[in-house]
């Protein structure tokens, strides 16, 4: 009996001295948005035996790598299912690992779709763009998952927005996101005006962009590029500005 409650007080003194620094800990990983493994039956499914064993041992970052590795060996083979089989396995292993997310998201937004819509082997043109389709769809959940991953990093909002723009024509959601990623530290300098450029499309939105473009101009010559004032142009025209509040640029 009273080895028993020697080795229950011995667990409390432990753990009492453990709590501080698992608190520290968990508001370290909440600082980083670092979302754990969950090691369930799920992820084993998922990211398969050896990626599983991994996300058990210290050599998540390693393996990591090693499947990296085979999965650009899988896109040279153009084996699109095994491609998309690692890069699931690479991104679950090392969330905070932006190249990861970028590069998965690439094969699957561009590579596999291009692949897809010129597939010799499916004759029906309506099944091949719904294969287009569905890598598309790949690509994009790859990079809203590596965004909730790392909110805090601004290239995988610009590669969703960039997305947006070339492969849906979607200028609303590329102007949304390129917005958010030149709201955060470290984003590129030309973020706000993409942002600008692709509001110029949208329909209804075209004072905003013409009042957003010019702020732009204004701000000197560094930022008076050719596709600035070319939309520039086109949105005086559009909304019949005075002809001597115009800018004076030729269109380029």
């Amino acid at each position: 009996m009273m080895r028993f409650v020697v080795i229950v007080l011995l667990v409390v003194l432990f753990g009492a001295v453990k709590l501080p620094a698992e608190l520290a800990l968990s508001a370290t990983h909440r600082r980083l948005h670092f979302r754990a493994v969950e090691f369930d039956p799920g992820l084993r499914e998922q990211i398969g035996q050896l990626g599983f064993v991994a996300a058990l041992s210290g050599f998540r970052a390693l393996v990591a790598d090693v499947l990296f590795v085979q999965a650009h060996m899988a896109w040279e083979r153009t084996e699109w299912g095994r491609v998309l089989f690692l890069f699931r396995q690479v991104t679950t292993l090392q969330p905070r690992a932006l190249l990861f997310w970028d590069m998965a998201a690439w094969h699957m937004a561009w590579n596999a779709s291009a692949a897809a819509l010129r597939d010799p082997a499916q004759p029906r043109l309506a099944l091949r763009i719904k294969a287009q389709r569905e890598y598309i769809q790949l690509g994009k959940d790859f990079l809203e998952r590596g965004i909730r991953n790392n909110p805090d990093r601004p290239q995988l909002y610009e590669a969703l927005a960039r997305l947006y723009r070339d492969k849906d024509k979607d200028h609303e959601h590329a102007a949304e996101f390129f917005e958010k990623a030149a709201d955060l530290p470290d984003a590129p300098s030309y973020a706000r005006r993409f942002a600008a450029y692709e509001i110029s499309y949208c329909e209804g939105r075209e004072r905003e962009a013409y009042d957003r473009l010019h702020t732009l101009y204004s701000a000197g010559e560094k930022e008076r590029l050719p596709t600035l004032i070319r939309r520039l142009k086109d949105l005086e025209i559009k909304l019949d500005i005075p002809l001597d509040q115009r800018i004076a640029n030729p269109v380029p």
